[in-house]
């Protein structure tokens, strides 16, 4: 059994369903009644709600190796450093041209690797396994720089 409702809806409103109708090669009658049980669907708020779970749930592994990912380089960084900074004996005077004419040639040889490896689509990241045991737990009697007790 059905019965007939008359509704008042905006011109620009009624020209979108008899375009969609149109499409979908329906009345608008049809498009009407499938909004309005769409709408009145107990279920609907559920589907909405699964929906935006699932895109969170994806936001937040993506956060969470973005975090990983930054924090390997930040680390890997730092330690370059201080490794660096540790071997790396003061120069005297005379010897800094020379010195910094082999940096500027080193850096060179450095890029053309880069791109290189960023051609290839190779990066650091895929040389790094997913689960570093080192990281699931340090303990709390090494310092950060110490080397693993054997």
């Amino acid at each position: 059994m059905r019965d007939r409702l008359n509704v008042s809806l905006p011109v620009a409103m009624i020209s979108q369903i008899g375009d969609l109708a149109a499409r979908r090669k329906v009345t608008r009658s049809a498009v009407v009644e499938a909004a309005v049980a769409s709408l009145l669907s107990p279920d609907s708020s559920e589907k909405t709600e699964a929906a935006l779970t699932r895109r969170l749930d994806r936001l937040t592994r993506q956060m969470q190796r973005q975090e990983r990912d930054l924090m390997i380089a930040l680390e890997t960084h730092a330690l370059f450093i201080r490794f660096w900074l540790g071997q790396m004996p003061p120069l005297p005077a005379e010897a800094q041209a020379a010195a910094n004419a082999l940096g500027q040639e080193r850096f060179a040889r450095f890029l053309d690797t880069l791109g290189r490896r960023l051609s290839q689509g190779r990066s650091f990241r895929d040389d790094i396994p997913l689960d570093i045991p080192a990281m699931r737990q340090r303990p709390a009697d090494r310092p950060d720089d110490a080397p693993p007790k054997a």
